[in-house]
């Protein structure tokens, strides 16, 4: 990799810690030829790394090495993990502000329904209500699927639940128990908040519109991530033996996703409501907000 490719702060970081990955010791001299930078040029990258959640040791004479180096994205083995994978466009990058904001950037300009753009690490995720998403590099998932609909922005009332749904089938899938959904968009575990989901829409009342479904899920939380959160929250780690590989993870999650788009792209939210319901953990009577919400409540 040339210099020129890893200009900014941030790329360098990350291209850095992606030489660490295996784990071992790597010399700062030999890591500043290989990107063809200088040596202070490594040092002050790594100074960074806290801020990613990851542990780095420093050792003079034999360099620096990564504990608990993160399990990176790889297209190849999501599309792998997925049922369907030409149903998508996958892009994985490795830093961005939103994968949201870029999403619907792309929206704008054409990109086709089913694109996917996995960000490993982002400076400002977006949650809902202007909340920030703190994550740290390879220690959640990151990703935002763009879907366009035939229907009106007034068909998508109730989506935001029928793709929290589709969590949940995605997570059952991997035998991850003890979790249940919270009107409108959040997955939650007894000890805290596991899961975000953002939608945002875009179109015309009578049609067509389209989506950005933006997925934020724990799977690691480190301490140094924990700590920016006002708010309970809990990670995949917790709430089964053994992670998942994150690739394929994602490609579940993404399968589970489509078959719920093309289901509620036919019949809307109603025949998915009792099932929602079964899963809703302060569920007293019936969802008597169903009826009352918008897509306006979506954002």
């Amino acid at each position: 990799m040339s210099s020129s490719e890893v200009a900014t702060p941030k790329l360098l970081t990350i291209s850095l810690l992606r030489i660490l990955s295996d784990g071992e010791f790597h010399s700062g001299e030999l890591m500043a030829q290989q990107l063809g930078i200088t040596r202070a040029s490594v040092n002050n990258a790594l100074k960074s790394v806290e801020q990613y959640g990851l542990t780095l040791f420093s050792v003079r004479g034999r360099g620096y090495r990564l504990v608990d180096p993160p399990q990176w994205l790889d297209e190849k083995k999501i599309s792998a993990a997925l049922g369907t994978p030409d149903l998508f466009q996958i892009e994985i990058a490795d830093t961005a502000v939103s994968s949201n904001t870029v999403l619907l950037q792309r929206a704008a300009l054409g990109a086709a329904s089913g694109s996917v753009l996995a960000v490993e690490w982002q400076s400002a995720g977006r949650g809902r209500l202007g909340r920030t998403w703190h994550s740290g590099l390879g220690s959640a998932l990151t990703f935002s699927l763009l879907w366009r609909f035939e229907s009106g922005l007034s068909a998508l009332s109730g989506l935001s639940l029928a793709v929290g749904l589709a969590m949940m089938r995605a997570l059952d899938k991997l035998g991850v128990s003890g979790v249940g959904l919270k009107w409108p968009n959040d997955v939650l575990t007894k000890a805290g908040k596991l899961a975000g989901i953002l939608i945002e829409a875009q179109g015309d009342m009578l049609g067509p519109s389209l989506v950005v479904i933006g997925i934020g899920l724990n799977l690691r939380l480190p301490h140094t991530v924990r700590q920016h959160i006002d708010q309970p929250v809990t990670d995949l780690a917790h709430a089964v033996s053994e992670l998942p590989e994150r690739n394929r993870l994602l490609g579940i999650l993404l399968q589970e996703l489509a078959e719920m788009l093309s289901v509620f792209a036919r019949q809307g939210f109603l025949p998915l409501r009792a099932e929602w319901e079964s899963h809703h953990v302060y569920q007293i009577g019936r969802l008597k907000c169903y009826f009352r919400m918008t897509v306006r409540l979506m954002e």
